[in-house]
């Protein structure tokens, strides 16, 4: 069973007298910064001029700093930029500027495991990554609970590396669900493949197919909507406080059958091989290469494929419907605000 690590188990005190450098102001910048602050820390924010977050910022209570400055007298440098803006700032803002015996610390594995950026041998390298989007990690913080946390060490130069990255867990909320220590390497190759295969490539996928197929045998949209999206927060409620024991406590019978013999004829043989095929191509490298130079060519496939995702009919049916359900309206205001 994996190590976890708790709220007793942290030294705070390692962090006294240390200045932390927050690199991006989005999902979970915003997030760390705002929990590091409330926690005591000495934060700074380091963002581009006249970026978008630059005004989120300053309206709650920052001077922010361009990034080099920043990061030039901090002990602490946490890069939570995006994965693929993370190559130019360690080069132009990070590499020059980083003192001697810094950590680096970063949300997400990506660019040290496949190696994007190599940092200096004396430098610690180390990560706390939130297993929830950064406005939850704020939202959890600020009541009194917190989002699990993973944590690796890729470099231990100082000798210190473990203790300081569990403080900084510590301090955005992340030891009081726990805190499980892994490795570059586990989070990265998971973490694509949960986006992939099943939280947002799988689920969206398999939600508007079965819409489409309700639509095509003539059942109205909007109760094909209702079905196959609006309730699959009620499913996924249910197993995120007690797993498929929960859910299947409170389902009835006849879903529950066709749960357990339908179910397996729609993720069959097939599509696990398919996911196996995935996890190859994240484990190769193979997705990496794809996805930098995507986007080093300006993101053409990405463009269309989003494109054609928004434009997809199942969205206006849904958006209608929505607009007229009131009790949505506050977090739809607040996922806006977080991005």
């Amino acid at each position: 069973m994996a190590k976890m690590y708790w709220q007793a188990d942290a030294d705070t005190e390692t962090l006294e007298g240390k200045r932390i450098a927050v690199l991006g102001y989005g999902s979970q910048g915003r997030a760390h910064a705002l929990n590091l602050r409330d926690s005591g820390c000495d934060v700074r924010v380091g963002l581009r001029p006249g970026g978008k977050t630059w005004a989120q910022s300053t309206e709650d209570g920052w001077r922010p700093e361009r990034p080099a400055d920043a990061v030039g007298d901090a002990d602490i440098v946490a890069v939570l930029v995006p994965d693929m803006a993370q190559p130019q700032i360690y080069q132009e803002a990070i590499a020059p500027k980083l003192r001697k015996g810094a950590m680096l610390l970063f949300g997400h594995g990506f660019n040290i495991h496949y190696g994007q950026i190599k940092p200096p041998a004396e430098a610690d390298v180390t990560m706390v990554a939130p297993k929830g989007p950064g406005n939850l990690v704020r939202r959890q913080f600020e009541a009194g609970a917190g989002v699990p946390c993973l944590l690796a060490i890729h470099q231990d130069a100082s000798g210190s590396a473990f203790a300081r990255t569990l403080a900084y867990a510590h301090a955005i909320g992340g030891t009081r669900p726990g805190v499980i220590e892994t490795t570059f390497k586990e989070e990265t190759e998971t973490d694509l493949f949960g986006e992939q295969a099943v939280l947002c490539g799988g689920v969206t996928e398999l939600m508007a197919a079965g819409w489409e197929t309700l639509v095509a045998a003539g059942y109205q949209p909007e109760a094909a909507y209702f079905e196959c999206l609006h309730e699959l927060k009620l499913i996924v409620d249910l197993i995120y406080e007690g797993g498929f024991a929960q859910m299947l406590r409170f389902v009835s019978e006849t879903a529950k059958y066709g749960d357990l013999t339908r179910g397996p004829r729609v993720v069959d043989a097939r599509v696990r091989e398919t996911m196996k095929r995935i996890l190859a191509e994240i484990q190769s490298g193979e997705f990496a290469r794809e996805w930098i130079a995507e986007n080093a060519g300006g993101r053409p496939k990405y463009n269309a494929l989003l494109k054609e995702d928004l434009e997809h009919p199942v969205e206006k049916v849904g958006r209608e419907l929505r607009e007229r359900m009131s009790w949505l309206q506050p977090k739809a205001e607040v996922a806006r605000i977080a991005r």
